[in-house]
């Protein structure tokens, strides 16, 4: 069987240095979505543009090039969602039984409502779509591409070495026990309700007996433009740059076994209860 590794979105911040973490730390092949066209540019994204933009720091490192694939994709559109996996069925090889090994799905936004005055509908409903719905929807389209459950017995390996890791970027916050300030309305609930996926997810795993495990992960502060404006209340060690916040993840998601299943890892690889 041929694994490959998944990484959506994987244009920015944290799933831009994941992408490019897989690429130099692996050799496997790597799947990346991105939105086809960019809140901060008016040009429309293209397949070239975006290799380009993920591989130009990578110049010289000997990574090959047509490791990388990338499918455009809107967390907002259900249609885009089911034309990126059938995009991806068409790019994989057709001798070869591919799978996934690791997939990171990091689609979020926060908008910080600090009293129930600051909470306004449009925004709850951003907030929902692409930290609860969006993640639904791709659960719905990719996971066909986990392992069948006779995965060991073709490929001849132990259960353990065709483990896919199927992993959703949530929040410490999302934590209704460690809520001791309150605040963040619309992000805390929607994180809640995605651990709450996150497990559903993985019952169904076990039910249909599927070498995967569905877990999620709690990456920290990472300096990116979703915590900017909190920049300043993070003391300078818990602040972390997106290279290491990914570095870190991808040696805890390497590290989980069937044992860690169904639950909230932190970057430390210590367990955030629920």
């Amino acid at each position: 069987m041929s694994p490959f590794i998944l990484i959506s979105p994987a244009t920015r911040g944290l799933s831009l240095a994941l992408i490019r973490h897989y690429l130099r730390s692996t050799s496997l092949p790597v799947f990346g979505t991105y939105r086809p066209s960019s809140r901060s540019s008016v040009q429309p994204r293209t397949a070239e543009s975006v290799r380009e933009h993920i591989l130009g720091p990578l110049a010289g490192a000997g990574i090959d090039p047509s490791r990388l694939h990338v499918l455009p994709l809107d967390f907002t559109s259900e249609e885009s969602i089911a034309a990126a996996a059938d995009a991806l069925a068409n790019a994989l090889p057709k001798d070869a039984r591919s799978y996934i090994r690791i997939a990171f799905f990091l689609a979020g936004v926060l908008h910080p409502e600090r009293q129930p005055a600051d909470l306004v509908l449009e925004d709850i409903a951003e907030t929902f779509q692409l930290n609860v719905i969006s993640h639904l929807l791709l659960i719905k389209y990719f996971s066909p591409f986990l392992p069948p459950a006779s995965a060991a017995r073709i490929s001849g390996d132990s259960a353990d070495s065709v483990l896919a890791k199927w992993v959703h970027v949530s929040a410490r916050v999302g934590s209704i026990s460690d809520n001791a300030l309150g605040g963040w309305y619309s992000y805390r609930a929607s994180k809640a309700a995605l651990n709450q996926v996150i497990r559903t997810f993985e019952l169904h795993l076990q039910a249909k007996k599927l070498p995967a495990i569905s877990v999620g992960v709690h990456p920290g502060t990472v300096k990116t433009d979703l915590s900017k404006p909190f920049w300043s209340s993070v003391k300078p060690e818990k602040l972390f740059e997106p290279a290491y916040a990914a570095e870190r993840l991808a040696e805890v998601v390497k590290g989980l076994t069937q044992a860690h299943r169904g639950k909230v890892w932190d970057w430390k690889g210590q367990e955030v209860k629920p």
